[in-house]
């Protein structure tokens, strides 16, 4: 199946959306913060695949992947009292990243 051109904006779209929502989540931050703080380093790897199939077409399933190189990174702000809550948690912050 050939996707136009809007789709495949689309898809990109919800790939940074996931990203974003991953990025940005207080739950997940939190929980590799004391992973951490247990004494790990830690990185985070997600694949996703999406099913999808045109509306009235065929009843195949078509995935498409997205994979980091499809979309871009996700922005990452971090203020003087995100790092202060980090160096609490024993979490050395690169100061590059502020």
């Amino acid at each position: 199946m050939e996707l136009d051109d809007n789709f495949k904006q689309l898809i990109k779209e919800l790939g940074t959306a996931i990203n974003e929502s991953l990025a940005e989540s207080d739950k997940i931050s939190e929980v590799m913060g004391r992973i951490r703080s247990a004494g790990y380093d830690l990185f985070l790897v997600l694949e996703v695949t999406i099913g999808f199939n045109k509306r009235g077409a065929t009843n195949v399933v078509h995935r498409q992947k997205i994979s980091p190189d499809e979309h871009s990174a996700a922005e990452f702000h971090l203020t003087s009292d995100d790092a202060q809550f980090l160096r609490e948690l024993k979490i050395s912050v690169d100061e590059g990243l502020r």
